[in-house]
């Protein structure tokens, strides 16, 4: 029992309005086939659930722990997980836009569904990964690649060419919540409808060559006022994921 938890990039993040204090965004997100965590469940008697990795954070705050709090209600769940750990082996960087977390929730939630025969709709299962995070519903349909749209929960697959993916992520704490609070407050810019249209059935590579870094993403000038040495990797044709701080390129 051991899948692959894949990590994301946003080809392209607009802001498109806010609702009760949440963003509203259109973006394109695309799974990065070459980088990813993998998650096991293996055979031991425990008491309590048990998640074993390498986490910067405690249980309670981890997405996968919280999946499990949001499964538990079934009395399969909670007896599989009396003889069975999880474990997962980090190669996804933490707070790094590249939804490592979400990934890690909507896996276990998928592998939870598959062998604890739930039988549970993927809508189903998005409508539970939404309220763990905005980006899980969109790793619970494990679509390469997919126009996403409200605060995340509403996921479109988007049909082209897989796409090759370089990914790099510097030393550099990005803290999503200020970047978002710094976009408000400096540099609110609003999509309109046409526009969002037109880039939800444009395919990523005409996208990134319409677009620069700056433009983009709408996220990536509020994150370089917050912090300078980003712009140092921000080289040509490389662009910004998510809130940061990676940079991808399309090889």
């Amino acid at each position: 029992m051991v899948e692959k938890s894949y990590a994301k990039i946003n080809i392209f993040l607009k802001i498109v309005g806010i609702k009760d204090n949440y963003h509203l965004i259109a973006s394109r997100f695309v799974r990065v086939k070459n980088l990813f965590d993998t998650i096991s469940f293996t055979k031991k008697d425990v008491e309590n659930f048990t998640l074993e990795g390498d986490f910067s954070c405690l249980l309670e705050k981890n997405t996968v722990y919280k999946a499990f709090k949001e499964l538990e209600n079934f009395s399969c769940v909670k007896e599989f997980f009396k003889s069975h750990i999880v474990k997962i082996d980090k190669k996804i960087p933490e707070f790094a836009g590249l939804g490592g977390g979400s990934s890690n929730a909507a896996t276990f939630i998928n592998m939870v569904n598959r062998y604890c025969n739930l039988n549970l709709s993927k809508d189903d299962l998005a409508k539970i990964g939404s309220k763990i995070g905005a980006d899980v519903a969109f790793f619970i349909y494990e679509y390469d690649s997919a126009n996403v749209s409200g605060v995340g929960e509403i996921v479109e697959k988007f049909d082209e060419d897989m796409l090759n993916i370089e990914v790099f992520t510097p030393k550099i704490s990005c803290d999503t919540a200020k970047i978002y609070k710094t976009f408000r407050e400096n540099f609110y810019k609003e999509l309109n409808k046409d526009e969002v249209k037109e880039l939800f059935a444009t395919n990523s590579k005409d996208i990134l060559k319409k677009f620069d870094i700056k433009n983009a993403n709408d996220l990536y000038l509020p994150a370089l006022f917050l912090e300078k040495k980003l712009e140092d990797y921000a080289k040509e044709n490389w662009y910004f994921s998510g809130s940061g701080s990676s940079f991808f390129k399309v090889l």
